[in-house]
């Protein structure tokens, strides 16, 4: 069965960055690879050609430009709500209609 994961790159232009998202479709217990990141990138509109295989660097060209995409593996969007912890700290919480 294929599981989704969510690739975050970051694009590196002269006049500045953006941090976006792709979509990678993987078997269960499967690492994506660098060859699936490039893909992604590819169905993400990207033109691109691996700079650093240890960092997993891309460069990307498009008319009149060239930038560099760095995917960030090991992304922690400080944002994302963790729900086990938020149900795990309802449990705790004293519902003050309910009496023990």
């Amino acid at each position: 069965m294929k599981k989704e994961h969510i690739v975050h790159f970051k694009i590196i232009h002269k006049t500045g960055t953006k941090q976006l998202r792709g979509l990678i479709f993987l078997e269960e217990n499967q690492e994506p690879t660098l060859q699936d990141f490039e893909q992604c990138l590819r169905d993400c509109g990207h033109d691109v050609r691996i700079e650093n295989k240890e960092q997993f660097i891309f460069k990307a060209y498009k008319p009149g430009e060239e930038y560099l995409i760095d995917v960030l593996e090991d992304y922690e969007d400080e944002h994302t709500r963790d729900r086990y912890v938020e149900s795990l700290a309802k449990t705790f919480i004293n519902d003050p209609g309910k009496l023990f």
